[in-house]
């Protein structure tokens, strides 16, 4: 009866985000990239390093994002404090610059045109006695 069946020598199925030591799904990676014919061939490391930098990014917007909302006195992040996280990295306002969050606003800014001007005392006959 050899071949049938997995016996009791069976070993559990260890997935490779596991293996990676991901949090974030390696096997739909994968995929992903077969799926989107990005290439003619997906190689082994291709889910598990772009699954990597995925999870790199959003370990540092979560890190940001707590930030903001602990700034704030909230314990919950909310979309406004993602894009305060953002607005306010400048790498990552590099890359996500363009992409719009529901519900986040905007950073706040006032146009150094608009502020009061520092006019100097004495210079337009003003106080000249």
């Amino acid at each position: 009866m050899s071949g049938r069946g997995k016996g009791k020598s069976a070993k559990p199925k260890v997935s490779k985000s596991h293996k990676a030591g991901l949090q974030f799904p390696v096997g739909r990676m994968i995929r992903f990239l077969k799926k989107g014919r990005y290439g003619d061939r997906v190689g082994a490391g291709a889910g598990v390093y772009m699954a990597a930098v995925l999870e790199y990014l959003c370990a540092e917007v979560l890190e940001l994002s707590g930030n903001a909302a602990r700034d704030n006195k909230k314990t919950r992040i909310t979309p406004r404090h993602i894009q305060l996280a953002i607005g306010n990295d400048e790498e990552l306002s590099k890359l996500l610059g363009n992409a719009t969050i529901s519900g986040g606003g905007v950073l706040p800014n006032i146009h150094s045109v608009l502020l009061p001007s520092k006019k100097k005392k004495g210079a337009h006959g003003e106080d000249d006695e």
